[in-house]
């Protein structure tokens, strides 16, 4: 079986700076792969229907623990696209959340990779 490629968003060592200890690290990670598995399908179903509203307080959430736990082009991109969620109209927001989605869904998978080699036996 191949090693899972070095993550692209997610930076372990950023985490480490913000929490200070690997079982923490461990603990959020866990409840960012729920919120993200839970959120990223709702903010899309969210941005399909036009509730613009309702899809920022998702990306709020987002843009709180991606400098926690991601690198800075993806922390730039969600700040921008929770940003334009203030104000933008639908068709702008959704343009601009496909693309970050793709971002969003890898870094989910990174997550879970993550915990699926570091979870304890």
């Amino acid at each position: 079986m191949s090693q899972s490629p070095q993550p692209i968003y997610l930076s372990i060592e950023r985490a480490m700076e913000f929490i200070g200890d690997a079982n923490g690290v461990l603990s959020l990670l866990k409840t960012l792969q729920q919120t993200l598995s839970d959120d990223l399908p709702r903010l899309q179903e969210l941005l399909d229907q036009g509730e613009v509203y309702a899809a920022n307080r998702i990306l709020h959430q987002l843009k709180g623990f991606t400098p926690v736990f991601c690198v800075d082009s993806l922390v730039e991109l969600v700040v921008k696209v929770e940003g334009m969620s203030k104000h933008a109209e639908p068709s702008e927001l959704r343009t601009a959340y496909a693309q970050l989605a793709p971002q969003m869904e890898a870094l989910r998978q990174e997550v879970i990779d993550h915990l699926s080699s570091h979870s304890a036996a």
